[in-house]
């Protein structure tokens, strides 16, 4: 069974909570971030994106940005602007945005569950961005940024967590300007958090929703820190990374949609036709196009919206990966048809993801792009079958909202 453990958090201050949490790194990049920042010495971008507070010249992976990272996390704690919890805690953290609500349990998931396959992954990382976020928690000595798991549903976490909003008073309680709540409750109680420690111990196991990137980062800390401290025992907290872990069950993933600069030299027409060879094709006659159904496609054309259905005999539904929507569109169109072979690396497609709704596919393509496809979101069932069976998804598989916010809970990795 996989470990989800308490922990003493560093956390903000009551009262300056709201200023301080901040959007994860990778959402933004130096230049939004520096807005996003502008007049807020509280904001967690000056830890995670710390580049902000020097030169816009500055090499993004200096030791400069780094060692100016751990300066501003040391200030703030010299500050006050965090305090330390006296004891291991577990804390609830509860989004809403418009009419869904998530609450998770934040606490410290294992490296050695990572490394055997008990908190499973559904992507690849790179190994650039896995350095740049090593350094990071390497020099600052903490995870700075809660992983985004998720788990099978568990009647008594469920209980327990139900239990203790409703007959507790929040920590935390704001709502940032992207219109999201967010809610945090300390759970102290040496008894409760017992309960949700053997609860924890009944969940086999963990699946990575969104952070995999932060994840390996994580374990290789730990793994450098085992080097260096040869004797160390397994409870020290180097030995842990810190999470938040959601029921399966209260998570949405959106669409996660396509645009391609170009038809690969193909008029609309001999396009269109070439689609037809693996999908149906009905002009929509609605007003935008956002498919209702697995296998089906939105296609924005020459400001036209089509609706596309994946022909059975051009994938087969037996395979989880093969049978997912981005697989079926990328392996019948995009490759085949527009030439996209590897759209990690591929400069002519670009990813959209569903929080900007389709009207942004409208307008990227009335704007120059050549063609845009909207997608039927990925489930949380198809992501977990397919981390259980081993395999990976297709690159932009999978976007996630609400978004944690970082900032609100550190993990300190101790000596």
């Amino acid at each position: 069974m996989a470990v989800f453990r308490p922990f003493a958090a560093l956390r903000p201050e009551k009262e300056v909570a709201a200023k301080v949490a901040a959007l994860p790194y990778d959402v933004m990049n130096s230049e939004e971030a520096r807005q996003m920042a502008a007049g807020n010495p509280y904001s967690f971008l000056h830890v995670d994106k710390a580049e902000i507070d020097l030169e816009p010249s500055v090499n993004l992976y200096s030791d400069a940005v780094y060692e100016k990272a751990a300066s501003n996390l040391k200030q703030m704690i010299e500050d006050g602007v965090y305090l330390k919890e006296e004891a291991n805690c577990y804390y609830i953290y509860r989004q809403i945005m418009g009419a869904r609500s998530q609450a998770g349990i934040v606490g410290c998931a294992s490296i050695d569950d990572y490394l055997e396959n008990r908190i499973k992954k559904h992507e690849l990382t790179r190994a650039e961005k896995e350095e740049d976020r090593i350094r990071h928690v390497d020099t600052c000595n903490a995870n700075t940024g809660p992983i985004f798991l998720t788990y099978r549903s568990s009647k008594e976490l469920s209980h327990l967590t139900r239990e203790w909003m409703a007959n507790h008073q929040p920590e935390y309680d704001f709502t940032a300007e992207d219109g999201v709540r967010h809610t945090v409750w300390v759970i102290s109680c040496e008894e409760t958090v017992k309960e949700l420690e053997r609860a924890f111990q009944e969940i086999p196991d963990f699946y990575i929703a969104d952070g995999h990137h932060r994840a390996a980062s994580a374990v290789k800390v730990g793994l450098r820190r085992r080097e260096q401290k040869p004797d160390f025992d397994g409870t020290e907290e180097f030995n842990y990374f810190l999470a938040v872990a959601f029921p399966s069950e209260e998570l949405h993933i959106l669409d996660y949609n396509r645009v391609v600069c170009d038809l690969n030299g193909l008029s609309q027409e001999a396009f269109l036709e070439k689609v037809q060879e693996k999908f149906k094709v009905f002009q929509y006659l609605g007003e935008h196009c956002r498919p209702e159904r697995r296998h089906t496609f939105g296609m924005y054309l020459d400001g036209m919206w089509y609706l596309l259905e994946a022909r059975p005999e051009s994938f087969n539904e037996k395979d989880p990966v093969r049978s997912l929507d981005v697989s079926i569109l990328q392996e019948n169109l995009l490759t085949p048809i527009l030439g996209i072979g590897d759209p990690r690396k591929d400069s002519r497609i670009d990813f959209i993801g569903g929080i900007r709704g389709v009207t942004e596919l409208e307008r990227l393509v009335d704007g120059g792009m050549a063609v845009a496809f909207s997608m039927y979101p990925t489930g949380m069932d198809e992501l977990m079958d397919i981390a259980d069976s081993g395999n990976t998804m297709p690159p932009k598989s999978t976007w996630f909202e609400p978004k944690l916010r970082s900032g609100l809970f550190l993990h300190e990795l101790g000596e």
